[in-house]
């Protein structure tokens, strides 16, 4: 069918993908990843002149090359092996029959500590099309949602579907509350790997608790290994 051309019918036009997985086994590798990164945090702190004991910490993006702990190849097999079911799931329809031979690329790993309130505001990412947030510690679920200000927002990850910077004081009624609600959380559980495209707007409410929360964030590129020449692309 010609791209140019809708033929009558109803079309459910530019879904938002996104893919949510556990890994197996996570709770002894992600106490490995705990101690591991406390030492990075104190030894990357020490080298920037911050306070390793602030409300937040955001390593360097080079986790891929540098972990050497047990099991770390393993999980970043976990990443790629998901990002790649994600991408090919949502691209059904967009590829060739035959299918396409995947190259992804992990562009920058890197972990983020955050408690006292600390956030992320709204942001996506750039010079990547999919992005990641796997869950290595936060607070258990009953007592991280009884923050008594935060509530069960307290450290979710927040997605904002592509109409939410048009739904400011727009009109709602029953016939467009397919928009609604303009947003959907994604509570942090240790062991939970979200992935979703890079463009799709996010942030990482405040969280307080008695255990940091902390996360790890990646951003990855994917190519097919003859080349990227969809819908003219590549082609010039």
């Amino acid at each position: 069918m010609n791209d140019l051309e809708l033929r009558p019918g109803f079309h459910g036009l530019w879904p938002v993908p996104l893919g949510i997985s556990r890994l197996a086994g996570a709770e002894a590798f992600n106490a490995l990843l705990v101690r591991t990164f406390a030492v990075l945090r104190a030894e990357q702190s020490a080298a920037r002149g911050q306070d390793p004991s602030g409300p937040f910490f955001a390593s360097d993006d080079d986790l891929v090359q540098r972990i050497t702990a047990k099991d770390w190849q393993a999980f970043v097999r976990f990443v790629v092996d998901r990002l790649h079911d994600t991408v090919e799931q949502a691209n059904d329809g967009h590829w060739p029959d035959r299918g396409l031979d995947l190259q992804v690329s992990l562009k920058g790993m890197w972990f983020q500590c955050s408690n006292g309130g600390a956030f992320h505001d709204v942001h996506t990412h750039g010079n990547c099309s999919w992005s990641g947030v796997y869950v290595v510690q936060v607070d258990p679920p009953e007592q991280r949602a009884a923050h008594p200000v935060y509530g069960a927002a307290n450290g979710v990850t927040r997605f904002y579907g592509p109409p939410f910077a048009t739904l400011g004081g727009a009109f709602v009624d029953v016939g467009n509350a397919y928009l609604q609600p303009p947003h959907r959380d994604v509570a942090p559980v240790p062991g939970q790997l979200a992935v979703f495209p890079s463009w799709l707007a996010h942030q990482a409410l405040p969280y307080a608790g008695t255990r940091d929360r902390i996360i790890i964030s990646f951003n990855a590129s994917v190519h097919a290994a003859g080349g990227d020449r969809l819908h003219g692309y590549g082609a010039g």
